[in-house]
């Protein structure tokens, strides 16, 4: 059995010497494996440090990308190059514990395809865990399929889940919805997520926001409905309104005057037009991303590889 370790990376010189010891400290569980990190555009010497890591050791693979083209991105292309029957994602800054791969192994092994850590606690501020409460509860209300609360990319699968995600064609990935979409077995594990290990976090709040909508997005045509439940919802109020306004003018001769209400019904309906407009927008940028087809990303250099890729 080979176990592949998916790991992204982004300017983590300061994290990385403490990664690659808890990694080959946890590693001693795991039988036969590979490391496989993917530098996301890092311009420290995040890359420097992981090829001489990869020439000490035969089980370290490095994929550099040109340039920054994302955190999913580079978990895609770690999922597209890594050989092992069941395959690792672990986020670079030891928020997710090395160890407890060896606890999802165990699952793995008792015939669950997919094995996701659960977070039971962040160790995070606190606006930052509403944001992400929040959103993971919206998504899961209004997604068309079920994916488990408080879950992140964390998580081990099954060389068949591997196969499926590869072959799939979007360019817009949520890898944590694609991989409830894929309907293989799967378990949920608890545990606790550490804070950063060190250095400044990567994906900072416009980032977060990015990856929640194409979550939603990617997962749900409910907001795209929206713009047709709030035409009724206007329509039926204003149908209402003018009802409450003819048997006002006549049964006691008051009649709602003023340049104020006009406004102020002209802004309120120009607000909505502009939210049900982003909102296709943003569908329709996706469908113009999907047909442009352009490849996920592009790499500039490997190390540790058996095989030139």
């Amino acid at each position: 059995m080979l176990l592949s370790v998916i790991i992204p990376i982004l300017n983590e010189e300061e994290v990385l010497p403490e990664l690659l010891r808890r990694l080959a400290v946890a590693s001693a569980a795991w039988g036969e494996y590979e490391l496989i990190f993917v530098d996301d555009g890092s311009r420290d010497t995040t890359f420097r440090l992981l090829r001489e890591a990869a020439e000490q050791n035969p089980r370290i693979r490095v994929i550099k990308f040109a340039r920054n083209f994302g955190h999913q991105i580079a978990l895609s292309a770690g999922l597209v190059h890594a050989k092992g029957d069941a395959v690792a994602m672990i986020d670079g800054d030891l928020q997710d514990p090395p160890e407890f791969i060896s606890e999802m192994l165990v699952k793995w092994r008792e015939g669950f395809r997919i094995v996701y850590a659960v977070r039971k606690h962040r160790k995070e501020h606190l606006l930052k865990r509403m944001a992400y409460k929040g959103f993971y509860r919206l998504l899961h209300a209004l997604a068309t399929i079920d994916i488990p609360l408080d879950t992140g990319d964390f998580s081990l699968l099954d060389r068949r889940v591997v196969d499926c995600l590869n072959a799939l064609p979007e360019h817009n990935r949520f890898l944590r919805g694609l991989r409830a979409w894929s309907g293989f077995s799967s378990i949920g594990i608890p545990y606790e997520r550490e804070s950063r290990f060190a250095g400044a976090p990567k994906y900072t709040m416009r980032k977060l926001f990015r990856l929640a909508l194409d979550g939603i997005i990617g997962f749900s045509i409910i907001p795209l409905k929206l713009s047709t439940y709030l035409g009724f919802l206007i329509a039926g109020i204003s149908f209402i309104a003018g009802i409450v306004l003819v048997v006002m003018k006549f049964t006691v001769g008051i009649s709602l005057l003023g340049w104020t209400s006009l406004m102020v019904a002209l802004f309120f309906l120009g607000g909505i037009q502009l939210l049900v407009l982003g909102i296709i927008g943003e569908y329709l940028g996706r469908m113009f991303i999907e047909a442009q087809n352009r490849p996920l990303y592009i790499v500039e250099e490997t190390c540790g590889f058996p095989t030139k890729i």
